[in-house]
């Protein structure tokens, strides 16, 4: 492997810190940013942190042993680049060990990053592995000594690094893994590099295929994966796992690949894992969480493909409502043409926001979901049968079917088609996948799935409707109760959808409780984390500092980590808390002519202050039943 470009024509001088005045992880991020920015490196300060923030959403950058290595690849940066800092005094950073660290590398990796950059960078993350050079780091005295020490062992290990990934595919093959993070910076390459050294001190074969973002490293072959005793797949997002079917696979964070690599090594030796069954991975996010809980089950592979569809589809509905509610602000029928407070901007923002991409979002969630079961070539079939559900009324549900469909129908080709000619291979993606799974879901759905579906959407509005004459609280609460159940399912998506069918019909106070009452859920939970601390583990008291932003944003999918891990004491909580909020709002006549948008559409909320008081309620309802049901947390040994 040659490297042209160092770790030193990335760190220089005017991007490295001796001494942080930072006393919090949040100073140490915006200092390192701001001498980015202020070294030339960036293109927008906000949009990094940004990006920044996101990835240490996904689990703290703070691996242990001292070192923090917060990463982003974005269009915020203009030059790829690594930033260093160095606290004498420590900082609490999350990390994995809980101790305090000391050197910090950002690294700024730019949205087009190439190959060698992203190799170096890959490079930088395995030198810190190596104690003594973190020692001489943290006794250097000047810039000039940080770059003089850098390029040394960089000079020392490249002849090592060389050997490692030109070694001979298979040979002498006892266990394989693979490691990735969704970054595909720095975690992916410290868990192979973790897994290599403590492999070589416990005279183990291993041969360690890493998933970044310069694409898949040291691929596994299939000889490779038959010699093998058992898998490690140390990752946070999807890898390719079907090729594992009938082998002995051990699933971690790729945390885990970095600070217990002798534990994991151990347990493929004793073959301490699952027999893979072969079906298409998808959803990794998910099989984190669960890890992490106390039971550590995997997720059903429904719940994972439709997690799929539904975070894909997310941006679309969130960015469309809050278009929609600015389109509000101008009247509610200023989009009208016909009506006497029409406002061609007003429209605009309709047709962007509501025509476009609120059209698109159950295809986008069939087409995911789709893609999660048999990959690509599914895609297609799956927007293809979202449309068909959106156009004929079946709506959310029919989306989820359509989904399920293209993607097992594909998964069904692939077999089918199997036996062709290798000559072939090459029109199968492109032509018999696409051809074949779009005419196959096209007419199921057309012929069988969308009437009955659409029927059943029109019984179960009509039958809210009713409920709706009767008693407005009760129509609150049940609405509220349905939002919290499965958290962006089709329970939750029922609710949804009949409050924008009464939105259409000039019924604003359904739509209020439903978006109060599915705000509340990551609200409660994360009042919860901050005053019931014992009932959590650490990583879902992190887990909680972002379930603020997402109630806060409407998005009830951030409750869902914490339901996974303990459901039968979760979702019970969080449906009382929803149902108070969803009650209460009707009760107080509060009205919401916006589809979406959480509290960013406060300003055409009508009782604005009440619904306030409602969602306060809810979330306290929340955190109190959780306390109530939930047992202490059982952190773990490691």
């Amino acid at each position: 492997m040659q490297h042209h470009i160092r770790i030193v024509d990335l760190l220089k001088a005017d991007t490295i810190v001796l001494h942080l005045s930072a006393t919090t992880k949040e100073e140490v991020l915006d200092e390192l940013i701001a001498k980015l920015d202020e070294a030339g490196r960036l293109h927008s300060r906000e949009e990094m942190k940004q990006a920044i923030l996101a990835r240490e959403a996904l689990g703290s950058t703070g691996i242990g042993d001292g070192i923090a290595i917060p990463h982003a690849k974005t269009a915020a940066v203009k030059t790829p680049s690594i930033a260093f800092g160095f606290s004498k005094e420590g900082i609490d950073f999350d990390s994995l060990d809980q101790q305090k660290a000391h050197l910090f590398f950002m690294i700024a990796a730019t949205a087009d990053a190439n190959q060698a950059h992203l190799e170096t960078l890959a490079l930088l993350s395995q030198m810190l592995m190596d104690e003594s050079f973190r020692q001489q780091l943290m006794q250097a005295e000047t810039k000039e000594q940080v770059l003089d020490i850098i390029s040394r062992k960089e000079q020392d290990i490249h002849g090592e690094t060389e050997s490692v990934s030109d070694a001979p595919a298979g040979a002498g093959v006892k266990i394989v893994a693979v490691t990735a993070c969704p970054t595909g910076i720095a975690h992916t390459y410290m868990a192979a590099d973790a897994l290599k050294k403590k492999a070589d001190e416990m005279g183990i074969s291993l041969k360690v295929e890493t998933n970044g973002s310069g694409g898949v490293k040291n691929r596994l072959t299939a000889e490779d994966i038959a010699e093998a005793a058992a898998v490690i797949v140390a990752a946070d997002k999807q890898v390719d796992m079907d090729r594992f079917a009938g082998k002995v696979v051990i699933e971690v964070p790729v945390a885990e690949g970095i600070r217990n690599a002798e534990a994991l090594l151990k347990r493929a030796l004793n073959r301490d894992g699952t027999v893979y069954s072969g079906e298409a991975a998808a959803g990794y996010q998910e099989k984190i969480e669960m890890a992490k809980a106390e039971n550590k089950q995997k997720q059903p592979a429904f719940y994972k493909h439709l997690m799929n569809g539904v975070s894909n589809m997310l941006p679309f509905v969130v960015g469309g409502g809050i278009i929609i509610a600015l389109s509000f602000m101008f009247g509610i029928k200023a989009a009208d043409p016909n009506d006497p407070s029409f406002h061609p901007l007003a429209k605009a923002l309709m047709d962007i926001g509501g025509g476009t991409a609120f059209g698109l979002m159950i295809p986008v969630l069939a087409g995911f979901i789709a893609k999660s079961i048999a990959d690509r070539p599914a895609f297609a079939p799956g927007m293809v049968g979202g449309m068909l559900a959106a156009s004929s009324g079946a709506g959310f549900l029919g989306g989820i079917i359509a989904g399920f469909l293209a993607g097992y129908t594909v998964a069904g080709l692939k077999k089918l088609f199997a036996g062709l000619p290798q000559s072939l291979e090459g029109i199968k993606p492109m032509l018999l996948y696409p051809l074949f799974g779009i005419l196959i879901t096209g007419f199921v759905m057309m012929y069988v799935v969308s009437e009955p579906v659409a029927a059943a959407n029109a019984a179960l509005g009509d039958w809210l409707k009713n409920m709706n004459q009767g008693n407005a609280v009760l129509l609150g609460m049940v609405l509220g109760a349905m939002m919290a159940f499965d958290m962006g399912g089709p329970v939750n998506k029922a609710a949804f959808t009949f409050g924008i069918a009464m939105i259409a019909e000039g019924n604003f106070a359904p739509h209020a409780a439903i978006m109060a009452a599915g705000m509340t859920p990551p609200l409660g939970l994360a009042l919860a984390t901050l005053l019931f601390k014992k009932k959590f583990t650490d990583e879902e008291r992190q887990a909680g500092k972002t379930a603020w932003v997402l109630g806060a944003s409407f998005i009830t999918e951030g409750a869902i980590p914490f339901a996974a891990a303990d459901p039968t004491r979760v979702i019970p909580s969080i449906m009382v808390g929803s149902a108070v909020a969803g009650g209460l709002s009707m009760l107080f006549g509060c009205t919401l002519p916006a589809p979406h948008g959480g509290l960013f559409v406060l300003p055409v909320v009508g009782s604005a202050v009440l619904y306030l008081v409602s969602i306060l309620a809810g979330t306290v309802v929340t955190a109190l039943m959780i306390n109530l049901l939930k047992r202490e947390a059982k952190e773990a040994a490691e």
